[in-house]
């Protein structure tokens, strides 16, 4: 049974259709455009939320793009099964399915959606927490996936402890600023690598050093780390272990510049067999998008231990001019879809 929109009570729903950033086939920013599409209708377990903010990261990119392709072996073959771009989401509950228990209508929310750069979205209850009452919505919609892949990275598979050297590659974008300030506020010694424009960025965030990788050798480095969180995946294994502690961890976390149907995700694939007869740790995650992370990192926001980078904000009928700022590198931590 599904729950229709018709059904709602406190008449916050003024609309059956809405506004939407779109895609019909893969590409660039020229493949986004603004369109009217009907207002999506919920399943049992599902919550519509009137929409505030959408984040805009790498990810996103790559859902817009269909690279590398086995994004379109998960997404579309031929075009996108899901047009209506987005995943990031902050705003207000309007409508909930018949299953749906932790939320009701006039709840301020963040999480995960379908679609989040549209006036509706539409997502699982498991896939939203609470917005904390002190932060914005944008703060909140730039918060979810960057987050969740920061918080796994340094502390359920770096382990990150007090006192350890750690060294951050990739520490101006998304998960990077996440990372940093969550590696600082577990009481280590945080490197952050960085363009030379965004290293007063990564300082403020916590970083006690900062390496700027248009000019730094990462091979030649004297220093050694307890701890590496690699985000572009740019820097071979090997000069990775050369960086680790005899008894260190490298967490791969992204392969933006790999190429072939994997695109660097091979890395992590492969990250078992990087560590064989050797002390040290190699490992490789895929985030996982879970309702306890979502809550951890609202307690996290609501505290003050993470804020987020929000380096730029669009309105909506802007995403495509959004994307491409993103893709070349002018914006610094994270930038949000203004839709309220």
């Amino acid at each position: 049974m599904t729950t229709q929109h018709s059904t709602r009570a406190d008449g916050a729903l003024e609309t059956s259709t809405m506004a939407a950033i779109t895609q019909h086939r893969y590409g660039g920013p020229e493949v986004l455009g603004l369109d009217t599409l009907p207002v999506p209708t919920l399943g049992p377990a599902e919550v519509l939320v009137k929409v505030h903010a959408g984040g805009l990261d790498r990810g996103t990119w790559h859902l817009m793009a269909g690279e590398p392709f086995v994004v379109r072996m998960m997404f579309g073959l031929g075009r996108p099964t899901q047009p209506v771009l987005g995943i990031d989401v902050a705003g207000v509950v309007v409508a909930v399915g018949d299953d749906v228990t932790r939320f009701a209508a006039g709840d301020e929310v963040f999480g995960i959606a379908r679609g989040s750069f549209a006036e509706y979205a539409v997502a699982t209850e498991a896939k939203l927490a609470k917005k904390p009452a002190a932060v914005s919505f944008e703060q909140a919609a730039v918060t979810p996936v960057s987050g969740l892949t920061a918080l796994q990275a340094v502390h359920d598979r770096g382990g990150v402890a007090p006192g350890q050297r750690v060294l951050v590659i990739g520490a101006s974008g998304g998960v990077g600023t996440f990372a940093v300030q969550l590696a600082a506020a577990a009481g280590a010694h945080v490197t952050g690598v960085a363009s030379a424009a965004k290293h007063e960025l990564v300082r403020d965030l916590g970083a006690a050093a900062v390496l700027d990788y248009a000019v730094t050798d990462m091979a030649s480095l004297s220093e050694r780390f307890d701890l590496i969180i690699d985000i572009n995946g740019r820097t071979k294994v090997g000069a990775l272990r050369r960086l680790l502690t005899s008894h260190g961890t490298a967490v791969l976390v992204g392969g933006e510049g790999g190429r072939g149907p994997l695109g660097g995700a091979e890395r992590q694939l492969l990250s078992p067999l990087y560590g064989l007869f050797r002390s040290q740790t190699i490992t490789g995650m895929l985030s996982t998008e879970d309702q306890g992370g979502i809550e951890r990192l609202g307690e996290l926001l609501a505290a003050g231990t993470i804020t987020p980078a929000l380096g730029a904000t669009y309105p909506l009928a802007d995403a495509p001019r959004a994307m491409a700022d993103l893709i070349a590198g002018r914006i610094s931590g994270k930038a949000a879809i203004r839709v309220v």
